[in-house]
């Protein structure tokens, strides 16, 4: 039996690089802080430090310099990755203020194991993104997808439109509720977003004929004092989401937007905030971003499309697919609207679905060129001043 000769000792990391590679595992309670140091051989250290502590995070990272340089005689910056989670991206503000290079990485672009029952702790994912770390460091392609972080202002502008549709979503919940709890007394015919909500619900009569209920009547004018509430909230922030808007020139992108028949505020705010503010490098990007990108799968003779991959921003497909309607009842002379008919015509009226998913594709990225470059959309109309 042969035995290798292994007397030579190979590092599992490229000193050239120059740095100290760290992973941070956070959660509510500690952070797992797992680190590959120089020198250190292939052993990965672990060390844990108790949520929101960035004094102690900072102190570690000393901790690491000063071992490497005492190992090497050199000197070494530290290169930091986490996950995109909760925690948001302040750790990584915190981090690119103290001069340490910080990485944020989509957990979901991170290859695993594909057995059906795989070990999974937080120290097989420390060592698993100081692994993925060293790959992108070292230009591996495709080894892992970094999140942008947005800049504040940025982040916090598209507060106002994620605020809203929190605002519209428990609307609706009132509404539902305050209507099946006159429906369990045969009552059909009430609506609460009017006016006279109040005084409609003292004329209303049960199916058999009484009068609604003492508690019931107490019951439905608590949910109308929240739902009232909701309903200035919602003002509010249109309000503001209006001041927002006026206080821009006309050549910004919200107010290109807003120029298109079929675009109001909502979409244009929303079209901006949650990903026509970045920077696409070609369509495909754009349409990877919005998760409307094709998934296919081919093995061997086997070839099949999945559908749109949902792997981007949830929000601004949402709102690509709503436009995508509302675009061919406002825009019917445009290209894209003659598009969709003949396709949907060639497959004998069916597939309306999946073509208007494929039209938000294709109107998503003519927007994209329209705010950047100013390519005007094919036969789409504005709006008259």
């Amino acid at each position: 039996m042969l035995v290798a000769d292994q007397s030579a000792t190979y590092s599992a990391i490229r000193t050239d690089l120059g740095a100290i590679f760290v992973s941070l595992e956070l959660s509510r309670s500690t952070w797992l802080v797992t680190s590959l140091s120089p020198g250190a051989g292939e052993r990965m250290s672990k060390h844990t430090v108790p949520a929101g502590e960035v004094g102690r995070l900072l102190s570690r990272f000393a901790e690491l310099r000063n071992k490497a340089q005492a190992r090497t005689g050199r000197e070494f910056g530290i290169v930091v990755i986490q996950e995109a989670g909760l925690d948001g991206f302040w750790i990584h503000r915190v981090l690119q203020q103290e001069g340490i290079e910080s990485h944020v990485v989509d957990p979901a672009s991170i290859a695993t194991s594909r057995r059906r029952r795989r070990a999974k702790t937080d120290k097989i994912d420390g060592e698993a993104l100081v692994r993925a770390l060293l790959a992108y460091k070292r230009g591996e392609p495709r080894v892992c997808a970094m999140v942008r972080v947005p800049s504040v202002e940025a982040e916090d502008r598209r507060r106002i439109n994620r605020e809203r549709k929190v605002l519209i979503a428990e609307r609706i919940c009132h509404v539902n509720r305050i209507k099946g709890l006159l429906f369990g007394q045969g009552i059909t015919n009430y609506e609460p977003l009017r006016r006279d909500r109040r005084e409609r619900l003292d004329e209303l009569r049960t199916g058999d004929g009484r009068s609604i209920s003492p508690h019931l009547k107490a019951q439905i004018d608590r949910e109308l004092d929240r739902f009232e509430l909701l309903l200035e909230q919602i003002k509010a922030v249109e309000v503001e989401r209006r001041k927002l808007i006026e206080a821009q020139n006309a050549d910004t992108p919200v107010a290109m937007l807003i120029g298109i028949k079929g675009i109001g505020p909502e979409f244009a705010t929303i079209l901006f905030g949650e990903g026509l503010f970045r920077n696409f490098d070609n369509r495909r990007q754009v349409a990877a971003y919005a998760g409307l990108a094709p998934t296919p799968w081919q093995s061997g003779a086997i070839t099949y499309e999945q559908g749109v991959s949902k792997a981007g921003n949830i929000r601004l497909r949402t709102t690509m697919v709503e436009l995508a309607w509302l675009w061919l009842r406002n825009q019917p002379e445009s290209a894209l609207t003659r598009w969709f008919h003949q396709r949907v015509e060639r497959n004998g009226g069916r597939l309306r679905k999946p073509m208007i998913v494929a039209l938000a594709r294709k109107l998503l990225i003519a927007l994209w060129k329209y705010v950047t470059a100013g390519v005007i959309i094919d036969g789409a109309v504005m709006k008259t001043a």
